[in-house]
């Protein structure tokens, strides 16, 4: 039996007094002070671990102004922060062991667009992308382009004055930023446009204006002398160009851009935005080896492209063998004969499109001349010049910053010198230098970087598990250091210096390094901002935080090794944040879209097991012997004593409650299995998690009826009206979800499928029948796999399947329905998923030996049989595919004349979400197979649809159902005639009838209608 966990770290009580003295002083937001909430913003996309004290979501200005002012008060002296955003920093800038300030949940609007000045203002918990797609109408863009857009904050932009591709052109984040609201630890407010006006007398605003000033008059010589001329100089306070000395300007602005919340909180943004480019072109200059990539790199430069990105061999593999290959595969072909050991992207981009057509034959003109002999090592070049199709060679490229990470073995690429920065022309001999100190080390890394600002991503792999790895870190990180300086370069090229802070004082000389301190002590006296990060205020004794620091690693390795592999799907995810992706349209993760909360989110779920398995094993658990428990029975003991649990101690803290808080949000979609770059795959240890929970804690009555629906839907079907009519009650619908916690039961098929082929030229054929047939002739039959959704609840389709494979020349053959199962293994009733699944798979293995093609019509039931019956039975599975009917259709085609007939009215394909994402190939081929057959097949870019299976049906989760199906499917469906509309997954045409009280047809349907 599970065991409860009960080693919760305290909270300081000086922070608890803090909070709730704040909450009684009217903090309208969000105060989050549980373990699991703690635990979700203890890491980010680096190596490190700190738990803070709390976390606090402000709704405005005046929330972080009130945290501010109370803070003042000497009893608070103790009590520390640091901003926070989407928590995508490669090197803990956030991390914290005192309050976290989120500002990302709720601060994301956009206050104010003004087109024909083109600026705008925003809250700075806006995400990147979020702010492009508001904007874009008005014909601008925020032109600072980061790999993590679709989930970075400006604020954390502003704080690591973050750039990306394009920089030479565009520039970093605060060449961009007009102005920035700040609010200091005091509370006093700033606007950072110069003027000064109205801050307040002696507070910490006023004296950050002041002597930040000064020292950069005093200062001017020596801050020339030591600040490099490079384009991604990056020092935390930009001293070289927050002063003017000709005009005697001073813009606080720069000192506050890649400060990392070390001085004030940013709260609000003015934005200078730059115009989308009428033109584009993207480049993608192939050669033979990565180094010939580098050194061709300063010539692409000096063709005057908007940027130039390189991405060597291991990268480009990763991708190849990732999803997202499918959506660039023919835009990035291979050489015939040749071996791509690299890639340069150039583009070029403007308003006038003459002259990027100038440029751009200029560049091809000159690779013409060098493929003739392979100058420079170039094998081959492709040009793209549409938008879309340039933005997906990109996305590939953003993605190879988690693609490093999934990696096999313990060993993964991590990111500590990853954003090193020398003047382009060294850069092939930095590099050359680089690799002999990573190669001497028996390191493996992969490469890619901005080579036309000298900036390089190298994350070598290191097992962080292993503490002579860890302190190899260390070590490494000393030599790049000293690397860099000979280069004339620097460590923190792109992001910021977060836990290499320590290298701050060696850089700047102590003078220098002063100096920063003075601004420091200036903005923030009591160092109460991110302390330890850049730099602490004069006379301070707090010491910087360092390479050394605690790890994720340090907490990890307290697992047993047997337990990581067995949980590789939560262990090795590296916080890289794919999965707070805010796009609508993305399939992951909705629980996190809908709550804004990080424990929703793959990545949070993931920290939450791996603190549940370190807890285990620290109270001497096998977590791998209590799985091997729950194989045998119950006994009455046992029983009787999670009815104790359940009843008598829920008042008693469980750690275990928190995880299960979490994994009860999971839809179980299966997205982020195959959208996550690091494959984390939270279904699958939910379930592990939800069948060891409930062997100390007794089970919902709901999860007894879901786990069962399988085993009495074909009694039921029996008596479809009778059922019906009862479900239909308001007094059984109330007790219903009263009692079983079970809302909105969908009606049986009436007639059934059963009545529906009885006049039909469709079999019902058992193994023994199947086998009678004639080897010849098997293969003109078509076996229809049942699964209990579509079978029992929407029968009609699967008649129009059968009638499909007739109007084909096909023989439809329905077989004998077989719980598919997966409905257990979600609830995590693993010894019953097992035992269901073994006798399923026996079965279509057998059917499969006669070589007749075996077809389900539900996307998720039938990828059931690839995926879960593959964890789970692993060898003993057997040899048989179930095909989707869009699998099972696409290579008919070339066998069956083209439609000559063009249906006038476009159809609208909504895909189930873990189709696609399993499937990536699945809408393009729904396609394919309408053209072929007269119709036309508009793809609507949807998400989750909030039903999921049984999860919109349960009653506590009915307001997050509609929430999920708000974001995407409700505005689309709003948009179109619903008649047009075709939905694959039988939960998402269930959800679309709930909520829109119109059916909706599978898409085989409509391939029947145009055949008819």
């Amino acid at each position: 039996m599970l065991p409860r966990l009960h080693t919760q770290t305290d909270i300081h009580p000086t922070v608890q007094v803090f909070l709730q003295q704040l909450e009684a002083n009217g903090f309208s937001g969000d105060i989050e002070t549980q373990y699991s909430s703690r635990l979700a913003v203890a890491t980010d996309n680096s190596v490190y671990q700190k738990l803070p004290q709390a976390v606090v979501h402000p709704k405005a200005t005046q929330d972080v102004q009130l945290i501010g002012e109370l803070a003042s008060q000497d009893k608070f002296s103790s009590v520390t922060f640091s901003p926070r955003g989407g928590g995508t920093g490669t090197n803990g800038q956030s991390l914290t062991s005192g309050v976290v300030v989120d500002l990302s949940r709720y601060m994301n609007r956009v206050l104010e667009i003004n087109e024909d000045e083109g600026w705008v203002r925003v809250q700075t918990g806006i995400v990147k992308d979020a702010l492009n797609d508001a904007i874009r109408p008005y014909g601008y863009f925020f032109s600072p382009d980061l790999s993590t857009s679709n989930r970075a904050t400006l604020g954390g932009m502003v704080n690591t004055d973050a750039s990306g591709q394009g920089s030479l052109k565009y520039g970093k984040t605060s060449d961009h930023v007009l102005s920035l609201q700040a609010v200091f630890a005091d509370g006093s407010l700033l606007e950072s446009d110069g003027s000064g006006a109205g801050v307040p007398s002696g507070s910490f605003a006023e004296q950050a204006l002041a002597v930040s000033k000064n020292v950069c008059q005093s200062q001017r010589t020596l801050i020339d002398e030591k600040f490099p001329p490079l384009n991604r100089f990056l020092t935390g306070y930009d001293l070289k160009n927050a002063y003017q000395p000709d005009s005697d300007d001073f813009d606080f602005t720069r000192i506050l851009c890649g400060a990392e919340g070390s001085l004030a909180f940013i709260t609000e943004a003015k934005l200078n935005l730059t115009p989308i480019p009428k033109a584009r072109t993207l480049i993608n200059v192939k050669y033979n080896s990565f180094d010939s990539a580098l050194r061709n790199a300063p010539f692409m430069v000096e063709a005057n492209a908007l940027s130039v990105e390189t991405v060597d061999s291991r990268v480009l593999n990763l991708a190849k063998q990732d999803i997202v290959w499918h959506t660039v595969s023919d835009l990035i072909s291979d050489v015939p004969g040749k071996e791509m050991q690299g890639l340069n992207m150039v583009e070029y981009a403007g308003q006038d499109e003459q002259e990027v057509a100038r440029a751009v034959k200029a560049l091809t003109d000159s690779l013409d001349e060098k493929l003739k002999t392979e100058q420079d090592g170039i094998i081959g070049y492709q040009i793209t010049n549409d938008v879309a199709s340039i933005g997906r060679i990109y996305n590939m490229r953003k993605k190879a910053v988690g693609l490093l990470g999934a990696v096999k073995g313990s060993a993964k690429p991590i990111a500590f010198a990853e954003d090193t920065c020398v003047p382009p022309e060294n850069l092939a001999d930095f590099i050359a230098e680089f690799r002999v100190l990573l190669d001497g080390h028996n390191l493996n890394y992969g490469m890619f970087g901005h080579v036309d600002a000298g900036v390089l991503h190298v994350r070598p792999a290191l097992d962080m598990c292993d503490p002579n790895q860890e302190a190899l870190m260390h070590q490494v990180s000393d030599e790049v250091v000293a690397l860099v300086a000979k280069y004339g370069g620097l460590m923190w090229g792109e992001h910021g210096k977060g836990f290499r802070s320590e290298y701050g004082p060696e850089f700047f000389g102590d003078e220098l390094f002063n100096e920063l301190r003075r601004i420091k002590s200036a903005c923030d006296p009591l160092n109460k901002m991110n302390p330890g990060k850049i730099c602490t205020p004069l006379g301070s004794d707090d010491e910087l935080v360092k390479v050394s620091d605690v790890k994720r690693g340090t907490y990890d390795r307290q697992i047993p090794v047997e337990v990581r592999d067995s949980f590789s799907q939560a262990m090795e995810c590296n916080g890289n944040g794919l999965c707070f992706n805010y796009d609508t349209a993305s399939p992951m993760c909705p629980s996190m879209k809908v709550t804004a909360d990080r424990r929703h989110s793959p990545k949070g779920r993931a920290g939450l097991v791996r603190e549940w398995l370190r807890q285990l094993s620290e109270q001497g658990f096998d977590v791998i012997e209590l799985e091997n428990e729950t194989k045998k029975s119950p006994s009455a003991k046992g029983l009787i004593e999670k009815w104790r649990n359940t009843f008598n101690k829920r008042h008693e803290y469980d750690f275990s409650h928190e995880v299960y808080e979490a994994m009860n949000g999971c839809l179980a979609c299966k997205a982020c299995a195959s959208q996550c770059p690091i494959k984390v795959d939270v279904p699958s240890f939910r379930s592990r998690f939800l069948n060891l929970y409930y062997t100390r804690y007794q089970r919902p009555a709901k999860d007894y009826l879901v786990a069962n629906i399988e085993t009495m839907l074909p009694y039921m079907a029996k008596v479809p009206k009778v059922v019906n009519f009862a479900l239909k009650q308001p007094l059984v619908q109330k007790l219903t979800e009263k009692s079983v916690g079970y809302i909105d039961a969908p009606l049986l098929s009436v007639p059934t499928l059963k009545s529906r082929i009885k006049h039909q030229p469709v079999s019902e054929f058992n193994l023994e029948q199947l086998q009678a047939i004639p080897t010849a002739q098997r293969q003109d039959y078509v076996c229809i796999v049942q699964d209990p959704f579509t079978s029992f609840y929407d029968a009609q389709v699967v008649e129009d399947f059968a009638k499909l494979i007739l109007k084909l020349g096909k023989k439809p053959v329905i077989l004998p329905f077989k719980p598919n199962g997966k409905a257990t293994h979600i609830k995590g009733f693993l010894a019953q998923f097992a035992k269901s699944a073994q006798n399923t798979a026996d079965f279509l293995a057998e059917v499969a030996a006669l070589d007749i093609p075996l077809v389900g019509v539900d996307p998720a039931l039938v990828l059931c049989y690839r995926d879960e019956y593959t964890e789970i039975l692993a060898e003993s599975r057997g040899d048989f595919d179930v095909l989707t009917v869009h699998e099972w259709l696409t290579p008919m085609l070339k066998d069956i004349e083209p439609s000559n007939v063009i249906d006038e009215a476009d159809w609208y394909l909504f895909a189930h979400c873990t189709e696609k994402t399993k499937m990536p190939n699945a809408e393009k081929e729904w396609g394919s197979i309408f053209q072929h057959f007269g119709g036309r097949l508009t793809t609507v870019p949807v998400g989750c649809c909030g039903m999921a299976g049984t999860f919109g049906h349960e009653s506590d989760k009915l307001q997050m159902s509609k929430d999920i199906y708000g974001l995407s499917w409700a505005p689309n469906l709003d948009k179109l005639p619903t008649e047009r509309c075709l939905v694959t997954g039988y939960s998402c045409r269930s959800q679309v009838k709930r909520f829109e009280h119109a059916p909706t047809k599978h898409p085989l349907q409509a391939v029947l209608q145009l055949l008819n």
